[in-house]
């Protein structure tokens, strides 16, 4: 890191945050976020491109609003660790499960919310310990988004699978 880049990163904010930037764990939780988001965004943009080619343009869509959806996590990310002089090292990426099935799809992407989801309330709950305000109002924020992803994820698997009932 260049001393320019810190002293501009340091400019952005005043906050305990930027001291708590040279706590590991907030620095790993970060990362973490990072890379959860980053794997969610190539899921997603897989799980886009096969059901395009099973003609299932609608679902397609919705597949490519939600790696939208998780990109705009992954920008507000980097820009919480460019503040804090963190680099945006989030390169842990997990293998693509793009499921077999509509429904196969949506569990795998209901089982990644929920590991994210309980990330999230981890980093959250660390970072209002160690009063790390404006980070913790970061994940509590993604928290909620993806919570809301969640809920949608269980309504369309509900909806498909009374459909298979029916």
């Amino acid at each position: 890191m260049t001393a320019g880049w810190m002293a501009w990163s340091a400019s952005l904010s005043a906050s305990a945050d930027v001291v708590m930037a040279n706590d590991p764990r907030m620095m790993g939780y970060l990362m973490r976020a990072l890379s959860a988001e980053m794997a969610a965004v190539q899921q997603y943009l897989t799980q886009a491109s096969l059901t395009a080619m099973w003609q299932l343009g609608a679902h397609s869509s919705r597949f490519r609003r939600d790696a939208e959806e998780e990109l705009g996590h992954a920008q507000r990310l980097i820009e919480r660790m460019l503040v804090l002089g963190i680099p945006s090292n989030g390169t842990q990426l997990p293998p693509i499960r793009p499921g077999r099935t509509l429904e196969e799809m949506l569990l795998i992407d209901r089982d990644l919310e929920i590991e994210v989801i309980r990330l999230y309330e981890e980093a959250a709950h660390y970072c209002a310990r160690v009063r790390a305000a404006e980070t913790q109002i970061l994940f509590a924020s993604l928290l909620q988004e993806e919570l809301g992803h969640l809920s949608d994820l269980d309504h369309l698997l509900t909806e498909i699978q009374q459909g298979a009932t029916s």
